[in-house]
């Protein structure tokens, strides 16, 4: 079997500091459904913004995963091992003519929701400058396993966006569809936070296979956006918003509540090990939430 046809999820933290609840109901989730389908489950540390990631961050999201029996099934990978590869793709999307480079600053698209491709025909250098990537006209849609069918016209919603910062940091978008085409990914299975990232990601997707680079897999994933666990202030568990980090304590009774949250049944386990193996016995997709947000507040 190709090693880009077999089910591979992954989960793929940025270390801007410790794993949370919200954290584990993804991460559980993503490993529940590569686990049943007897498949494999990856774990990429995302960490090409560099300003914002945080010392010892990383151990600790990797202490937790260890801690909550979630092992990876290969080496972490982490983005910045793959600057190099990152740039030449750049470059191989510069010759075909799909990006460009843009001099706007923030402070001249500010309040504007969709950037206007005012540098699109100015054939400015690359150098110092931001790089962003051609998009169409037209409506592009996929549909979500949870939340359903997706539709968006990146002309009007985002513009052409970027792919490179002008401080030559990579974007977000570029690294995630590259590594998943890397690795061949065929499930993404991710929080409802990062839904609206998902067309321009389909798009990317699209140009990169014109490319035809042979170590990039060309199948295109299915999607699963899970509802996101929120605080008492309805807004989503993250560091920003002050969301306890994992405890290394009582893990089975914390996997217990991810579980049930995803709208499984409860079941019994006396250790971590115990519980996940029972956990994959029943776990069932179609049961979690056809909704954003998950019900209940958690901390």
């Amino acid at each position: 079997m190709s090693q880009f046809t077999a089910y591979t999820g992954r989960f793929a933290p940025s270390p801007t500091g410790p794993l949370h609840f919200g954290s584990l109901v993804t991460a559980l989730a993503s490993w529940c459904e590569a686990r049943a389908h007897h498949g494999r489950w990856l774990v990429r540390i995302e960490d090409t913004d560099i300003p914002r990631n945080q010392i010892g961050a990383e151990e600790s999201i990797l202490s937790a995963l260890n801690a909550y029996g979630l092992h990876a099934d290969s080496a972490i990978e982490r983005q910045q091992d793959h600057l190099v590869n990152y740039n030449h793709i750049i470059e191989a999307l510069k010759a075909q003519n799909l990006i460009y480079a843009c001099s706007c600053s923030r402070k001249q698209l500010t309040g504007l929701t969709a950037y206007p491709n005012t540098c699109r025909n100015k054939d400015l250098p690359f150098e110092g400058n931001a790089i962003r990537l051609k998009t169409p006209d037209e409506i592009i849609c996929f549909t979500d396993r949870i939340q359903g069918q997706v539709c968006e016209n990146l002309r009007q919603t985002t513009g052409d966006f970027v792919l490179r910062r002008r401080d030559r940091i990579i974007s977000y978008q570029l690294a995630v569809v590259v590594d998943d085409m890397r690795q061949g990914v065929t499930d993404i299975v991710r929080g409802a936070d990062l839904l609206d990232n998902t067309i321009r990601q389909i798009w990317l997707r699209k140009c990169l296979n014109t490319l035809q680079l042979p170590h990039l897999s060309s199948i295109e994933p299915a999607y699963c956006h899970i509802p996101l666990a929120m605080n008492a202030h309805g807004q989503k568990l993250s560091k920003q918003n002050l969301a306890m980090p994992l405890e290394e304590t009582e893990i089975v009774a914390t996997l217990q509540k991810a579980f049930v949250a995803l709208g499984q049944d409860w079941v019994e386990a006396d250790t971590p090990e115990e519980f996940l193996q029972r956990a994959v016995e029943h776990w069932d997709l179609s049961r979690a939430p056809r909704h954003s947000q998950l019900m209940g507040i958690f901390l």
